[in-house]
């Protein structure tokens, strides 16, 4: 993240702080700005040790910056939001709330329904699907559903073509099914992935 103002309309950080909530922006391994070897460190291990630097980052604030451990909520969007279905499944114990925006739950069906297939191959897990497709499963929010506990409300645009719609009907699906937990998905008619009408970026705020 820029060391600035960050107020667009999907990061609500500035809503939250305005609240009274801490609010924390992490720069997880491979995130930009901090050199090329820096932005490389969390390749060939997607959801690993680069999503354990946010659980790691959590904790510090609440050892260190009295957070209460019992309200932590998690929100993201495209990548950020498959960081917020894995902390809502994966690690469901830490939060009390998610929101995911756009994001992604299954990394085999995600590559044969993205505009940008080789992402998942190049930047992130640096192998392919067909190679290892119990990785690619095991490092999916949907391979742990059944345990999910964490509140989740996903938004997505309906004619998003990075990340595909069916990524948060298929976690929607999953947690409706195999859980009692609350979920909601709303999808946002004619946007991709973000939204560009003020109308769409108000009631995804207020949400």
């Amino acid at each position: 993240y820029d060391n600035g103002w960050l107020t667009a309309y999907n990061m609500p950080g500035q809503v939250g702080a305005g609240q009274g909530y801490a609010v924390f922006y992490p720069n997880y391994r491979g995130s930009t700005g901090r050199g090329v070897e820096f932005s490389k460190s969390s390749q060939g291990d997607p959801a690993g040790k680069e999503f354990d630097d946010i659980i790691d980052g959590i904790d510090h604030l609440i050892e260190n910056y009295n957070v209460d451990k019992n309200k932590v909520g998690v929100t993201g969007g495209s990548y950020g939001g498959y960081a917020t279905a894995w902390m809502s499944t994966r690690h469901t114990d830490r939060f009390a709330a998610g929101v995911m925006s756009v994001g992604i739950s299954n990394n085999i069906s995600k590559w044969g329904t993205s505009d940008i297939p080789e992402e998942m191959f190049l930047v992130h897990s640096r192998k392919r699907i067909w190679d290892d497709y119990q990785f690619y499963l095991e490092r999916s929010p949907i391979f742990y559903a059944d345990q999910a506990k964490t509140p989740l409300l996903i938004l997505h645009g309906k004619e998003d073509t990075r990340v595909d719609p069916g990524q948060s009907f298929e976690l929607y699906r999953h947690l409706k099914t195999r859980t009692d937990t609350p979920v909601r998905l709303v999808l946002y008619p004619g946007e991709g992935h973000g939204n560009r009408k003020s109308t769409a970026r108000y009631d995804f705020n207020l949400r």
